[in-house]
């Protein structure tokens, strides 16, 4: 009877521990008060609207490359393709991922297509900006006010008038003949 009665009292904390689990592992928090650390991952080449308007059909593959960076796969199988793949998960932001592929006739450049509309560089950087609420941008200029709190500044002394031929105070080296 006893080892019945421990295994009954275990099965309620047995389901209370697993019920605990499947809520860490649906939630970004614990309890409501701890968020764990999210390690932030990038991979691959960004590519913005402004470099993708660089790039045209007829350039070299070297032209691409210095646009675009090199690509982050490249297949021996399928040497005219590059692929240029963009992940990002970044705790607080949206994760992105973006996929572009260049194909080659040779060494010219036939055509290159995205899977998604490209961001411009300003959006990119304002979709990965987590700190947007809590910065406040900086006031570059001074007020008139401000001007007028300013200390005025000493004007620095005149220079000493340095002598105009040499100053000798020591007996030559040679001896005069």
């Amino acid at each position: 009877m006893p080892a019945r009665f421990s295994r009954l009292a275990c099965l309620p904390a047995a389901a209370l521990v697993a019920t605990g689990c499947a809520s860490l592992q649906s939630s970004d928090n614990i309890l409501g008060l701890i968020t764990p650390y999210r390690v932030e991952v990038v991979q691959g080449n960004v590519v913005t609207k402004e470099q993708l308007a660089l790039v045209k059909p007829g350039m070299s593959r070297a032209q691409v490359r210095d646009v675009l960076g090199s690509p982050l796969l490249t297949d021996t199988f399928h040497a005219d393709r590059w692929d240029y793949v963009f992940t990002i998960r970044r705790q607080g932001a949206e994760p992105q991922l973006r996929r572009i592929v260049a194909k080659f006739n040779g060494e010219t450049l036939a055509s290159i297509d995205t899977s998604a509309e490209l961001p411009e560089e300003r959006e990119f950087v304002a979709s990965i900006d987590t700190f947007k609420a809590s910065r406040k941008a900086p006031t570059l200029a001074l007020s008139e006010e401000q001007v007028k709190a300013l200390p005025v500044p000493e004007k620095p002394a005149a220079p000493a008038a340095e002598p105009v031929g040499p100053a000798r105070s020591y007996p030559p080296l040679e001896a005069a003949q």
